[in-house]
């Protein structure tokens, strides 16, 4: 790193501003990220990140299953409406 040659105040208090929102933007994200993890940690987060991987299997596992029962509900239906 070089070293700046200033050659007045303003240039120097400037430069400070500078450094001083820089420093406060890095500050505002560090705090962001940190929210953003603790939302991530939490139990609700979690269980839905877990309920969203199943989803897929679980609606699979549910047309299957209608499939599959459909017709024994419409024999059993026709077999109540016959009086069998």
């Amino acid at each position: 790193m070089t070293t700046k040659k200033y050659s007045s105040y303003a240039e120097i208090d400037r430069d400070l501003e500078i450094l001083k929102l820089q420093k406060e933007l890095h500050y505002q994200k560090i705090a962001l990220s940190i929210e953003k993890t603790k939302e991530n940690l939490s139990p609700k987060s979690i269980l839905n990140e877990v309920f969203a991987s199943f989803k897929p299997m679980l609606s699979e596992w549910y047309v299957t299953t209608l499939k599959l029962a459909i017709p024994f509900v419409i024999k059993w239906f026709k077999k109540r409406k016959r009086g069998d």
